[in-house]
């Protein structure tokens, strides 16, 4: 009764912060004074991290077994690794824009953990046999890790894409308007027009500088942070066969959820090996990751809710990841 009081407490606290910090972080693009402001998101991060691990350990602690056994447990170990990936690079003291894509992932995820839907599930229940075993801990820690890390480097793309595309079509119509404006200048009004069209060009080329830099930027931490994944995604599957054989035989059995955990290993193995190649970075690698942030909701919450194959125990109540 005290670990189920406890745990309670600290979902609604952790849930509170986390809703706080967004709202810091949307006034930290509103306001120019952002140093202190965005301390505090950093702050508030800390904190929520903390009360999410402590959630973890006190349902680890009264369940008797490691964390990671239904939807809820894997929902709530995915908010977590969001935190684990955001403060990486905040405790090296590098600049990123990580914390628009881990914040917003890290209470949506929480959010959908907590929500009225999976209210069956917030009680702990006795595993049943295929998950009492030592391999829970090694395999889907190392999935639900992967998962994180690819969706954060995925959002990356998403937003490389986005910003690529504006400039894009920015730079078209400024150019546009430029020329049209330089077609019909007067013999009276040459000079002064003219001052005002460098003006705005060199405006226009100050602002594709740092859209640019900012492309740059997102392309370089999308790659970083999806090798990351990659990396706990391999180890995940390996330790899934291994797992996979002790339990029924068969180190591969060709069921939906590793057939989905396939695909998406060979979609970021393509994304991986696109960026190898320099003059098909940026837009074009970014697109397959786009491409396989579908397919990672997919292989993690998608075939789930069929409620078919041997990764699957019982209805969308009960559901395994």
């Amino acid at each position: 009764m005290i670990f189920s009081i406890l745990e309670h407490i600290l979902t609604h606290i952790s849930f509170s912060i986390v809703s706080i910090v967004i709202t810091i972080h949307l006034i930290t693009l509103l306001v120019n004074e952002t140093v202190t402001l965005s301390d505090s998101l950093e702050k508030g991060m800390i904190v929520t991290f903390f009360c999410i691990t402590g959630l973890l350990f006190t349902r680890w602690i009264y369940s008797g077994h490691f964390p990671l056994s239904d939807l809820y447990e894997s929902l709530i170990f995915l908010s977590w690794s969001f935190y684990i990936i955001h403060m990486i690079p905040y405790f090296q003291n590098q600049k990123t824009h990580l914390s628009a894509i881990t914040a917003p992932s890290a209470i949506f995820t929480q959010g959908f953990a907590t929500s009225g839907l999976l209210t069956e599930m917030h009680q702990s229940k006795i595993l049943v046999p295929a998950l009492q075993s030592q391999w829970l801990m090694m395999h889907v820690s190392m999935m639900v890790l992967g998962y994180a890390a690819l969706l954060c480097g995925s959002l990356l793309s998403v937003a490389l894409l986005v910003i690529t595309f504006q400039k894009n079509i920015s730079s078209f119509g400024k150019i546009k308007n430029l020329l049209n404006e330089s077609f019909f200048l007067s013999e009276i009004q040459y000079i002064t027009i003219k001052s005002t069209i460098l003006q705005r060009t060199s405006l226009f080329s100050f602002t594709n500088y740092y859209r640019s830099q900012l492309i740059q930027q997102l392309d370089h931490w999308s790659y970083r942070v999806i090798s990351l994944g990659f990396l706990f995604l391999t180890i995940g599957i390996l330790s899934g066969a291994v797992w996979a054989n002790e339990a029924w035989g068969s180190y591969w059995n060709w069921d939906p959820k590793e057939t989905w955990a396939f695909i998406t290993w060979t979609i970021f193995a393509i994304y991986l090996h696109i960026r190898t190649n320099t003059n098909l970075k940026g837009a074009n690698s970014a697109i397959v990751a786009s491409i396989g942030f579908l397919i990672i909701w997919i292989c993690y919450f998608g075939v789930n809710l069929l409620g078919i194959g041997l990764h699957s125990y019982g209805s969308f109540t009960l559901t395994t990841i």
